[in-house]
């Protein structure tokens, strides 16, 4: 049996807003990933982590662009070059719908950089991928990132499946 060549594997893109552009992780981003999910800023994400699990979540977020075509990106201050936090598009057997995620180093917190990175990734999302809808799995807690949902125009949706029974799902208007 004659095989061919694999599909090749699809590649992170590179996108821009006003002040950041969002790229593909790299190696270096691993230190401060691994401070942000080792302290009690995970806490909103069942952290926090140890740095074997941290590791697992590092490397599954860079793997999705692999398996799905989508992943995280890396949010980076184009003022200064600063990374300032990640912005995705989740899935796999843990997410029982497409989730849009996005976390914050503290520095970067106030400076409306993940709605701004959000917006572009949802709207990235569903004109590239084509992809019908997304949700943004949300600690009850965590009402920055409530708060954060409703400016992209998301609302809560009480019965949708859930990634852990905790959670709220804020469900996201199509373009």
């Amino acid at each position: 049996m004659e095989r061919t060549a694999p599909e090749p594997m699809p590649q992170a893109p590179t996108l821009e807003t006003d002040r950041l552009i969002l790229r593909p992780m790299e190696l270096d981003d691993w230190s401060a990933y691994k401070k942000l999910m080792g302290s009690e800023r995970a806490a909103y994400m069942g952290g926090p982590f140890s740095e074997r699990d941290a590791w697992g979540m590092f490397c599954q977020d860079a793997g999705q662009w692999a398996l799905f075509g989508h992943g995280a990106l890396m949010m980076v201050e184009k003022a200064t070059g600063d990374v300032v936090g990640q912005v995705g598009i989740n899935h796999g057997p843990l997410f029982p719908e497409k989730e849009l995620g996005w976390m914050l180093y503290e520095a970067a917190e106030g400076k409306g950089y993940a709605f701004e990175a959000a917006e572009c990734m949802r709207r990235w999302a569903y004109e590239v991928l084509s992809i019908k809808g997304l949700v943004s799995y949300i600690d009850p807690e965590n009402e920055k990132s409530q708060k954060l949902a409703e400016r992209l125009g998301a609302t809560r949706d009480d019965d949708a499946p859930r990634q852990a029974p905790e959670d709220l799902v804020y469900r996201h208007l199509t373009l």
